[in-house]
């Protein structure tokens, strides 16, 4: 059924001119944070006594539904009011193990879609992970790997989060290479924390460059909560991030999220301001002409209205599962981000206005 499916939601876009039509495929990439998506059971090797039905939370398997009943919507909507159908690929994080992705994708918003899923199980204290869901019909992964982050704090004792997940694969029978990222929050103070995310990036970087190094003009979509805004350090001296095309030089990672930022637009929200955490980046060989493979077409954050808190003292902020210690029944502390990838196909009948 999946492939029939892809068959039939071919997700065609039109650019025309005086002259001519263009036929434009398009696929969405996306990311979002799941804010804590924990199963019920008490886990002894992780700390997640907090996430069960007799914990601080009371995380009952009504509320767990619910959650899923949530995400999966989000996830199904991310990017369809142009692509008129989910993402192809989705990058997620703050997912306790295989057993509540393999729900997620399970749900019937998400069922018919033909989700596989990338996991692999994190040091994190907490048991949080990252994952990569992919439509089967539509991306054939043939590589993976996790790739550890080994920090220490002040007295040379481990700090233990989350590991960085690459996936290498063909998208429409075009070689990708999708990271996906949860880096180290700003627990503690942003510059007391700093060094952490500084660590992450230069793990980032290194796998940027390996895969570089072996394929100069490889594809390669860097993904996640980074926990640091655009113009941030870890972007602007480690990963050397450009913010506009013009400025992109050979092997260099252009980042269209810090367009957004400039804008004001934020995918969370503390203490009434705004920050971008949530960012999708990639290499120079996306953009330019779409010609007859994947070029980046435009990025955006995912943000309708029932997924803003509609009243009271997080008005406007992102709607949440938990706020203030208290069960709200929302969503996420954040809003999802995404990005299009167009590819121009050949047109074999002669097409009207309108179809």
């Amino acid at each position: 059924m999946g492939f029939r499916l892809a068959l039939i939601l071919f997700f065609w876009v039109f650019f025309s001119n005086a002259q001519e039509h263009k036929l434009y495929r398009i696929r969405t990439i996306a990311f979002y944070n799941v804010e804590n998506l924990f199963d019920t059971r008490n886990d002894s090797l992780i700390f997640d006594d907090e996430r069960t039905p007799e914990g601080k939370y009371h995380w009952t398997m009504e509320r767990y539904r619910r959650k899923l009943d949530h995400i999966s919507r989000v996830l199904s909507e991310i990017g369809s009011e142009t692509a008129k159908t989910s993402p192809d690929i989705i990058g997620i994080c703050e997912v306790e193990n295989l057993s509540v992705i393999e729900d997620l994708v399970d749900h019937p918003n998400l069922r018919s879609k033909g989700y596989g899923i990338v996991h692999y199980d994190s040091p994190d204290e907490r048991g949080i992970d990252v994952a990569l869901l992919y439509k089967k019909s539509v991306f054939i992964p043939n590589s993976y790997a996790s790739h550890r982050l080994l920090l220490f704090d002040d007295d040379d004792e481990r700090n233990y989060t989350r590991d960085q997940l690459v996936v290498g694969g063909r998208l429409d029978n075009e070689q990708f290479y999708f990271v996906v990222n949860h880096w180290p929050s700003r627990s503690g103070g942003e510059a007391r924390s700093r060094p952490y995310r500084m660590a992450a990036a230069k793990l980032n970087k290194r796998i940027v460059d390996s895969i570089q190094g072996l394929h100069p003009d490889a594809r390669i979509i860097s993904m996640g909560d980074f926990n640091d805004d655009p113009i941030s350090a870890s972007f602007k001296k480690i990963l050397k991030t450009k913010g506009r095309k013009g400025q992109l030089e050979g092997n260099d990672l252009y980042n269209p999220m810090e367009k957004l930022y400039r804008k004001g637009i934020g995918s969370l929200a503390y203490r009434d301001n705004w920050n971008l955490f949530d960012q999708i980046y990639f290499t120079e060989a996306l953009i330019g002409d779409s010609g007859d493979t994947y070029r980046f077409w435009k990025a955006g954050v995912f943000n309708p209205p029932y997924l803003v808190t509609p009243k009271g003292r997080y008005k406007g902020y992102p709607f949440r599962t938990y706020a203030g210690g208290s069960y709200s029944g929302g969503y996420s502390d954040h809003f999802p981000v995404y990005i299009y990838l167009i590819r121009e196909e050949a047109q074999k009948t002669p097409l009207k206005e309108g179809h």
